[in-house]
């Protein structure tokens, strides 16, 4: 069902090129979206209009953002806390002779 919903992202020309590589990723998160607008099949994602369509995208791309934020996070907290491993070392230099 979620993949009918992503061809019609795509042939109403919704989707950036991003999304459409990450065919995926939006398929998958337009699913979690259907399934908490109860919408449970083809038939209902035919006949929903491009409005509500957008609405469904807009929620899309909402989830999708938290994700990648949720990520980058996670991401710079390792970062950091390698950064200061580094400094630890930098700062605890041996005496050599």
């Amino acid at each position: 069902m979620s993949e009918f919903a992503f061809f019609r992202f795509k042939s109403a020309n919704m989707l950036t090129d991003d999304e459409e590589r990450d065919r995926e990723e939006i398929i998958r998160l337009t699913e979690q979206v259907l399934d908490l607008k109860g919408i449970e099949c083809d038939a209902k994602i035919a006949k929903i209009s491009e409005d509500q369509l957008r609405e469904i995208l807009e929620e899309v791309r909402r989830l999708r953002r938290k994700k990648k934020k949720t990520y980058f996070d996670s991401t710079d907290i390792n970062i950091n806390e390698q950064d200061k491993d580094i400094e630890n070392d930098e700062g605890e230099s041996p005496y050599i002779r």
